[in-house]
């Protein structure tokens, strides 16, 4: 669904709330929470690619749950039959918990995966050669960095972050749940941001969305539910 002004918005503490009390009230365990944000953002995607006749897919995996999405994503946009790609900022063995479950699964299913550079080159180069190599115009799946971020981006993230914005337009960008480097609460940059063309965002908006100025990166917002019980996104969402 569109995210309008009657859906729920919710802070930085109350998403993580959320997760908590979903795993531990609710027995949802979380890689089930993460399985089905992958399915809402793939059905996005695959939307995208038809309607602007994308070529490929590149999905940017940051270091955290962020790129779990991302990798959950990989496995449903393959077995739909897209040309997928993913792109790790972190080397394989840092990947812990479901993320690294599903890093596990894409590896056996035989899915592209491109590691970083060996040493600390610069990441955007790295990336630009990456995309450069897929041909045809590509969809860039933006999975670096999720809602956790309080403070600026920098190092490798912050080159990423570059390159993903230096393919657009040719290129348009999918950001999974918040573009990277805006602050889910304030609706800040931090350092710097990717400039999204569609952001789906998890479970329920952000409080940082509303705020002046977040539109222009925010792109189209669309929610992907979760599964996670209405009345407790409704308890811990921002007052109407």
């Amino acid at each position: 669904m569109d995210g309008g002004d009657n859906t729920p918005t919710l802070s930085r503490d109350a998403l993580r709330e959320l997760d908590r009390l979903c795993v531990e009230n609710f027995a949802i365990p979380s890689i089930v929470l993460m399985e089905n944000a992958a399915r809402g953002i793939a059905r996005h995607a695959l939307a995208m690619i038809e309607e602007r006749g994308l070529g490929a897919v590149d999905i940017v995996c940051g270091p955290g749950n962020n790129a779990g999405d991302g990798l959950a994503l990989a496995r449903h946009l393959h077995n739909a039959r897209a040309g997928v790609r993913v792109l790790l900022a972190r080397a394989p063995e840092t990947y812990k918990g479901d993320a690294l479950t599903n890093l596990t699964i894409c590896q056996r299913m035989g899915l592209a995966i491109v590691p970083p550079p060996a040493n600390d080159a610069d990441h955007g180069a790295w990336l630009d050669d990456a995309i450069a190599r897929a041909g045809a115009p590509a969809l860039l799946v933006d999975a670096l960095l999720g809602t956790g971020l309080d403070r600026p981006v920098g190092g490798q993230l912050l080159a990423l972050i570059g390159a993903i914005n230096a393919r657009r337009p040719r290129c348009p960008v999918l950001s999974v749940d918040i573009p990277s480097g805006l602050d889910a609460d304030t609706g800040r940059v931090l350092g710097d941001a990717v400039r999204a063309d569609l952001t789906v965002t998890l479970g329920a908006r952000k409080r940082g969305f509303g705020v002046p100025g977040a539109h222009d990166l925010l792109g189209r917002v669309v929610v992907a539910g979760i599964g996670a019980p209405r009345e407790l996104i409704e308890r811990l969402a921002d007052p109407a």
